[in-house]
């Protein structure tokens, strides 16, 4: 589906942040067909911000992690970005409602308005504010961002959170497997998912967080070309009713992403 806008809180754009950017970009432009452009970011000429794209159209960014996420001990990881109409105005709530404000609202040259928050649960989300740059251009077709989820030990709060703090409207469904899912809707469309921690990562201590999953024609396939080319898997190609066959991964820096087939219409 193209785009030319995006709702206020649907998810708009994701961006890895690795520690190799040039082994990154090999590695997802081999494995979903990208091609990349690489965008000078300072004066130096030496460091880019790498624009993908399908078809002509944008899907995601990367770049090399900074060195203060590095000594922090962030692993590289998919950063998703919210759209939002006025992120001034969004971000000055996100205190009230129990959020932090990790980076305040900044200009990106004159592609847009963004900031850094983490929900309640500690999940780290960008906002965005469109201006020449809405985001991506397409998604939910091949190779493209297709679903965005945050995962969190308390799945009512950050559901709160979000509806409140960006006007969204939210439903709740009781998964085959068993458990709640939740849909944030976004002028009444399913925008992206919150689940609760999976047992066997809350024991590992995982924090809350959110993920990307990218659209595939055949997630097996794309699985085993992953793993040929360093990835790991974390969750095997898996049929979920009503969702399709998904997978996760994790790249060879070790960013998660996750694959997903949408059931045949």
């Amino acid at each position: 589906m193209k785009f030319t806008s995006h709702t206020q809180g649907a998810p708009c754009w994701v961006d890895l942040s690795t520690t190799d950017q040039a082994a990154a970009k090999a590695f997802y432009a081999d494995l979903f067909g990208w091609n990349c452009q690489d965008n000078p970011m300072d004066e130096s000429g030496e460091v880019f911000y790498t624009m993908a794209m399908v078809d002509g159209a944008f899907v995601g960014g990367m770049y090399e992690q900074p060195e203060d996420q590095r000594q922090a001990g962030i692993p590289p990881h998919w950063m998703i970005h919210l759209a939002v109409d006025d992120v001034d105005a969004i971000a000055a709530r996100v205190p009230e409602l129990g959020g932090v404000v990790g980076a305040p609202p900044f200009d990106v040259f004159e592609a847009g308005r963004m900031s850094f928050i983490s929900d309640p649960a500690g999940a780290y989300v960008a906002l965005w504010q469109a201006k020449d740059h809405i985001g991506a251009g397409v998604k939910s077709e091949p190779n493209t961002i297709h679903w965005c989820e945050l995962l969190a030990n308390e799945p009512e709060a950050v559901t709160a959170f979000y509806t409140q703090l960006l006007g969204l409207e939210s439903e709740t469904m009781t998964m085959a497997e068993g458990g709640d899912y939740t849909i944030l809707l976004a002028d009444g469309l399913g925008a992206a998912g919150v689940m609760g921690m999976p047992e066997h990562l809350r024991e590992r201590g995982v924090p809350a967080h959110w993920s990307v999953y990218f659209q595939v024609t055949d997630v097996d396939a794309v699985v085993h070309k992953a793993v040929a080319s360093g990835a790991q898997v974390a969750m095997t190609p898996t049929d979920i009713p009503m969702a399709g066959r998904l997978a996760f991964l994790l790249d060879p820096q070790g960013a998660g992403f996750g694959l997903t087939q949408p059931e045949s219409k």
